[in-house]
């Protein structure tokens, strides 16, 4: 079984990973693309990008937050993968192979998404004020009960 890997390492650039030998290591043995890099270059923009191959105009995700008129609110860190437009990667790949699974651990946009297994950061904010890590898991309960 062929297995790929997409790291998404925010700010790596080519003089840092020389200082790196780990990674650097897990690269010359495989395969590394550069990209562009996207603009704006925030998380949410950016995993929109490299997951659809689209540009924001195209995928709709412009920003890690926007302001909705209707509601005359802010809106952060929203989760749901239906708000990017576009086919992801997997979907991509499931048609090109079946059988493909695909696991996304801590991509922003993961919830209610298409993959097989997924991890999502899902901070709580309590009344109080304070932010409390926490996480979604979906997809392993199946198959590891």
């Amino acid at each position: 079984m062929k297995r790929t890997a997409v790291l998404n390492i925010v700010g790596l650039t080519a003089p840092l990973l020389e200082r790196m030998p780990k990674l650097r290591g897990f690269a010359a043995n495989g395969r590394s693309a550069s990209i562009i890099p996207a603009f704006p270059a925030v998380t949410c923009t950016a995993q929109s990008n490299y997951l659809t191959g689209l540009e924001p105009a195209e995928h709709g995700i412009v920003g890690n937050g926007w302001y909705d008129r209707q509601l005359s609110e802010v809106h952060f860190w929203k989760q749901s993968n239906r708000l990017v437009r576009g086919r992801k990667l997997w979907e991509e790949l499931r048609e090109i192979r079946p059988g493909f699974t695909c696991a996304n651990l801590f991509w922003w946009y993961n919830m209610y998404s298409t993959v097989d297994y997924s991890i999502t950061p899902r901070p709580m904010y309590p009344a109080d004020g304070r932010k409390v890590f926490d996480v979604s898991v979906s997809g392993w309960e199946n198959d590891h009960g």
